[in-house]
């Protein structure tokens, strides 16, 4: 396991890789939520029904918010955003998504509008309630603009009443029962006032005790489903009346001491994204899980391809499964996509953090193009990781079914990513046809990464190319037919772009490093990334002009050269991911003695133990899956040395197993405020 130094001594190689996984500031961004997840409260359990699973999770998000100097520092900075969803993702997925909920989309939304007339948030931050946001409706997902909740202004009472006019204005999932303890909820609802309808705001509303819903509020629990449980629910509003101070005002509007509805933003739509800011550091976030999971679970299929041992050419000889190359080669090719997605997702986060107000669209854009890109391929990069171990990949304990489900749902959430990278497409498209076409370049190398990086953005310009064109050629006076006709070509283009700014990404990180062997690991997977996308276009490439004959038909002994180079190195590149071990010894395929969760102290593999042991015995070795191990020492104590040498046959290589203590770092214990 590396973290990196942060002393006068030369960093190694996995130190300098780890810095460019993570950003230089390793230890304070990541530092506390690493330690968080590796204490006892976080580790993963064994078994549990949905409700105690989801009622974990909730307590949980209290010991989280406990070791808190302050939620409200947490939800006005989007790297430790990041940093928690980065880290917790992947041990519960539940508890990622209530505390992600709660601190960026709840309380961010209240620090953002509320600048000039704070409001008492203690409750929220103390988690005496918990915060909710309902902004999605039945009918209304990705055009949440048009949603139909309404907000209606009432003089006499001077506030709001909350309104559900019909079944398809339900606010569809979120987390709003009473599970977790009281909560309140960011309610978007259409502002009525002066017999006008002034768009889509935000309304601060209490929506139920610790038992029930509130009066005026109705929650019903939707069907589970798929991945962790949360407690997603359908929510509508009785003419609930909410006080004047519930409206989020800010520059987009407030309703004035007079009485009258004022805003310094003529257009209703401008409101409503100025409203909903906070889907962007959510965005960010759900690239963090999905980056975070992807690292998870390759680190697992990469250390059970180690251990997994299969019969050589020869029976009598065995080898790790890891040493084929038809079980390496994908492993090799995933390692390469998740370094391209680290780096994207800190790409992204840093120029939108940076990005001044000229250039905030574009900024955010990236988000939006990276959100979709990095959590597609965290898809694919668990399927093949989950694939690879098999039928144990298939088991809960292991941990990537959880993964698998849980990356579903950062598909869908802050924007479901066909409808964002639609949405760019349309951007990138039209601004495309005011770009001159860079000149051509002479042939390069394939060897050379810069050369590679040209083609990458070649492929971006061809699929733009042919969307215009595909534009052009429509009929006229038929706006969705033109768009049709363009949009799969403009998409593809949205790919190739994610693509070319992973690249340059890779570009930026390795300029950055000094020569040697973190270097040259970076460049190689670098090359690796790009080669691959290389050859799924190569023949749009070859068709312009952009590579040769020659180099088209060499692309795959090129391919094969650069999965065998990184496919050397993938197991001590796992080892930059920071994982702490305690956390890996969770998921029982990531440690050498997996197959001994699975021992039966019954079997007749066991006879001849001493009678009288048998039962004690069976009591030490049936663990569950994911138990842990001070649990077990205390069994050992219990049963006496005599006792375990008995039972174990003298087996001194399993009694180590459980008397041995997991390695900790020196800074492996939870600070109690962040």
């Amino acid at each position: 396991m590396t973290v990196p130094a942060n002393n006068a001594d030369s960093p190694s190689v996995n130190d300098l890789l780890t810095a460019v996984l993570f950003g230089p500031n390793f230890r304070q961004e990541h530092g506390f939520w690493r330690r968080l997840l590796t204490t006892e409260p976080f580790r993963r359990p064994g078994g549990g029904t949905p409700d105690e699973r989801l009622a974990l999770s909730y307590h949980r998000l209290r010991i989280l918010n406990n070791a808190l100097d302050s939620g409200a520092r947490v939800a006005a900075d989007p790297r430790a955003l990041s940093a928690l969803h980065e880290w917790l993702g992947p041990v519960d997925p539940a508890l990622t998504t209530v505390a992600g909920i709660h601190y960026n989309l709840f309380l961010g939304s209240l620090l953002d509008h509320d600048a000039d007339t704070p409001r008492d948030l203690s409750d929220f931050l103390a988690l005496r309630r918990v915060g909710t946001f309902l902004c999605t409706e039945v009918a209304h997902g990705n055009d949440a603009a048009a949603i139909e909740t309404t907000a209606t202004y009432d003089r006499e009472r001077d506030g709001f009443v909350l309104h559900t006019p019909h079944a398809g204005a339900q606010k569809f999932m979120p987390n709003t029962s009473p599970a977790g303890g009281p909560k309140s909820g960011v309610v978007a609802a259409r502002l009525l006032a002066d017999g006008a309808d002034h768009g889509v705001f935000l309304f601060l509303a209490p929506l139920t005790d610790a038992h029930r819903a509130l009066p005026g509020v109705r929650v019903r629990r939707l069907p589970a489903r798929m991945g962790s449980p949360v407690d997603h629910c359908l929510t509508s509003f009785d003419r609930c009346f909410v006080p004047r101070d519930a409206l989020l005002s800010g520059q987009q509007g407030r309703i004035g001491d007079d009485g009258r509805f004022h805003s310094h933003v003529p257009n209703r739509r401008r409101r409503f994204l100025a409203s909903i800011g906070r889907v962007t550091p959510g965005k960010l976030s759900m690239s963090a899980c999905a980056v975070g999971s992807a690292r998870v679970t390759l680190a697992i299929a990469v250390r059970y391809a180690g251990h997994r041992m299969i019969s050589a050419s020869r029976a009598a000889r065995q080898v790790p499964v890891y040493a084929h190359r038809t079980h390496h080669g994908p492993l090799a090719g995933a390692m390469a996509t998740v370094y391209a997605m680290s780096l994207l997702h800190r790409r992204a986060l840093d120029r939108w953090e940076a990005a001044p107000d000229s250039d905030r669209d574009e900024a955010e854009r990236l988000v939006a193009v990276a959100k979709g890109w990095i959590t597609w391929q965290a898809r694919d990069v668990i399927v093949e990781c989950r694939e690879r171990c098999g039928a144990q990949g298939l088991l809960e304990n292991n941990g990537m079914t959880e993964l698998f489900t849980g990356i579903e749902g950062a598909i869908t959430a802050e924007g479901d990513n066909l409808a964002v990278h639609a949405k760019a497409a349309a951007e990138m498209l039209f601004s495309a046809t005011e770009q001159e076409t860079p000149p051509r370049e002479g042939p390069g190398d394939l060897a050379d990464p810069a050369f590679l990086g040209r083609l990458c953005a070649a492929v971006e310009e061809l699929w733009f190319a042919r969307a215009r064109e595909r534009m052009s050629a429509a009929p006229p006076g038929d706006p969705l037919g033109r768009w049709n006709a363009a949009s799969p070509a403009a998409l593809r283009g949205v790919e190739a772009h994610a693509y070319r700014q992973a690249d340059e990404a890779y570009a930026e990180a390795a300029a950055r490093l000094p020569e040697g062997g973190a270097h040259a690991r970076l460049t190689e997977l670098r090359r690796l990334f790009a080669l691959r996308w290389i050859d799924r276009n190569s023949g749009s490439l070859l068709a312009a002009g952009r590579l040769t004959a020659d180099q088209a038909a060499s692309l795959p002994d090129a391919l094969e050269e650069a999965v065998a180079v990184v496919a050397e190195h993938t197991p001590s590149l796992v080892e930059t991911f920071a994982l702490p071990e305690r956390l890996m010894s969770d998921w029982p395929i990531a440690g050498p003695r997996y197959a001994d969760v699975y021992d039966d102290p019954e079997g007749p593999w066991h006879r001849g133990r001493r009678t009288g042991l048998r039962g004690r015995a069976a009591e030490f070795r049936r663990p569950v899956c994911g138990s842990r191990r001070r649990p077990l020492r205390e069994k050992v104590a219990a049963l006496g040395t005599k006792g375990v040498l008995l039972a174990y046959w003298g087996t001194a290589s399993v009694l180590a197993r459980w008397f041995e203590k997991p390695q900790v770092d020196a800074d492996e214990s939870v600070h109690p405020k962040a």
